[in-house]
């Protein structure tokens, strides 16, 4: 949450690292690189768009 991946928030997978960790992920405006367990706790819908 302190870095802005907060409900509502659109979240988009840009790259996986070659052996699958870290992620790099858009948010908001920005680049953000996460472990997979940290990912784990990220919960997702489907955007209808």
């Amino acid at each position: 949450m302190e870095m802005g991946v907060l409900p509502g928030t659109r979240v988009r997978i840009a790259r996986v690292a070659p052996l699958g960790d870290p992620i790099e992920i858009r948010v908001r405006s920005y680049s953000l690189s996460i472990r997979r367990a940290e990912a784990r706790g990220v919960y997702v819908t489907a955007d209808a768009s």
